[in-house]
């Protein structure tokens, strides 16, 4: 036995257990969402059901924190996307010399604990509620959205970063030259090239709003979200409708990145065979050039 065959067989082996490790979960969460027993259970397997699925839907507090998720996380990419797109265009803007010192100012709230974000977002929107009276602040949905908007934001002024390194600000020059004014600049030139990275951050920032718990439950205050609704139910002992709440998730992400995939696969082809038709025209022109020549 060579040293090749054996190195084959332990990487054989750890890729084994590295796919085990990460989808091993998931295959037992799915079995036990489709088993009879009350208590989630794969093995024995005693008949096929959906009954967990109806019992899921029919959960009041569960489709609650579901709607309010999925409101706070449509919020949360209003305000994000805008604010981290703002933050990355004014990263190429500053000075060389102050770069460094902005990009650790804006960064900073990723690398702030989520139960201190929370907990001073409560706090400071209270005491302003209390010197202006503004009450609109102080409830739980909107210090939700500020709280988690404050470093989601910081998500997608990265992702806007990645993509503003690759945009030639000579367009902007030549239409400025060509006396559009900045606002028309903005609208046709920049947010067209910078559409991929909008879905992508609007994407990152939903789901990491949707997701997200440490902030959430300081900032949530009296009204609860899905991922408050499933702590307080494990509290309580795990029960075969979580893992089906789990698998309707995990169904709709995964069919939400085929689309993504079909979508863009589609472009891809659109666009080749708008280049395969321009560049038939060409050839065809030069062709006519080349016989009125002759």
């Amino acid at each position: 036995m060579s040293s090749r065959s054996v190195f084959s067989a332990l990487m054989g082996v750890y890729i084994l257990v590295f796919f085990a490790y990460l989808f091993g979960p998931l295959v037992v969460m799915g079995l036990t969402a489709f088993n009879t027993p009350a208590y989630p259970q794969v093995y024995p397997f005693e008949a096929f059901t959906l009954d967990w699925f109806a019992t899921l839907f029919a959960d009041a507090d569960m489709m609650y924190g579901l709607r309010k998720s999925v409101l706070i996380g449509v919020l949360v990419v209003l305000v994000s996307v805008p604010v981290g797109l703002a933050g990355a265009m004014m990263m190429t803007q500053v000075h060389a010399r102050a770069r460094s010192f902005y990009y650790l100012v804006v960064v900073s709230p990723v690398l702030t604990p989520g139960v201190i974000i929370g907990i001073s977002t409560v706090v400071f929107w209270r005491q302003t509620t209390q010197m202006t009276g503004l009450k609109f602040f102080y409830d739980g949905t909107v210090l939700t959205v500020l709280a988690q908007s404050s470093f989601i934001s910081a998500y997608t002024m990265l992702i806007f970063l990645a993509r503003l390194q690759r945009f030639d600000h000579t367009l902007e020059e030549a239409a400025l030259d060509l006396g559009a004014s900045r606002a028309q600049v903005f609208r046709n030139i920049l947010i067209p090239f910078m559409m991929p990275a909008i879905g992508s951050a609007s994407a990152i920032a939903f789901l990491s709003s949707f997701e997200n718990y440490n902030t959430t439950t300081f900032a949530i205050l009296a009204d609860k979200t899905l991922v408050t609704v499933l702590a307080g139910r494990l509290r309580q002992g795990t029960t075969p409708a979580l893992s089906a709440l789990a698998v309707t998730i995990v169904a709709v992400t995964v069919c939400g990145a085929i689309l993504y995939e079909y979508l863009k696969r589609r472009e891809a082809r659109e666009a080749d065979r708008r280049a395969l038709n321009a560049s038939r025209a060409e050839l065809a022109d030069l062709n006519a050039v080349a016989q009125d020549a002759a």
